[in-house]
């Protein structure tokens, strides 16, 4: 297919596509004269799969690439490559916090029996907002979030379902970023709209 018909296809403007071709995010298809190239499948999905990355994940077009290059490496290596995706380390490695106390966050992963990397940055966040609710008065230490974990423990598996069956790493890429990040501010509304149901049943009736 040509330029336009990848576009098209892709949804990405033309603009954009020559933008990534030039910074090598995307690439080149097969020459089939001095200006013009043919383009495949594989470029549409890895299209998709840049825009996810770079319009619903946020990421920047140099740590884009870096996933993208990444990606490609560990395409037979599901767990690495949805680590990647899902941003629990990135593409180049990271820098940890040594001085950070996270003996909380471990001790809660045990008792849940999860194994996950040192690098996962929700590490943190649960770290800084168990110290943020101690500060302000309330009693609330990882004990506390075990009920929450295990209701987390089985929307992972419900969204882990989900992604199964594209055997292409870069068709499963991009509907992991989608599924996470997509989803997650439905998830956090369907808290909402379930604590007001909640409140009803429990004060109101």
């Amino acid at each position: 297919m040509r330029i336009s018909e990848l576009s098209r296809r892709s949804g990405v403007a033309t603009a954009t596509i020559k933008y990534y071709l030039r910074e090598g995010l995307l690439p080149p298809g097969r020459a089939t004269a001095a200006t013009q190239a043919e383009y495949g499948e594989s470029h549409v999905r890895r299209l998709r799969l840049i825009r996810a990355l770079i319009g619903v994940r946020g990421l920047s077009v140099s740590a884009a690439k870096d996933v993208l290059d990444a990606v490609s490496e560990y395409a037979t290596d599901t767990h690495e490559l949805l680590g990647l995706v899902f941003g629990v380390w990135p593409a180049s490695g990271a820098a940890k916090d040594e001085d950070a106390d996270d003996s909380e966050v471990g001790a809660l992963l045990a008792q849940m029996g999860w194994n996950v990397s040192e690098h996962n940055p929700a590490r943190d966040v649960i770290t800084q907002t168990l110290q943020t609710l101690r500060s302000l008065g309330m009693d609330y230490d990882w004990h506390s979030l075990v009920p929450y974990a295990q209701l987390a423990e089985k929307t992972a598996t419900l969204d882990l379902d989900q992604l199964e069956g594209p055997d292409d790493p870069l068709e499963k890429a991009e509907r992991a970023v989608l599924l996470t990040f997509l989803l997650e501010p439905a998830l956090l509304a369907l808290r909402r709209l379930a604590q007001e149901a909640e409140s009803t049943v429990r004060y109101r009736s």
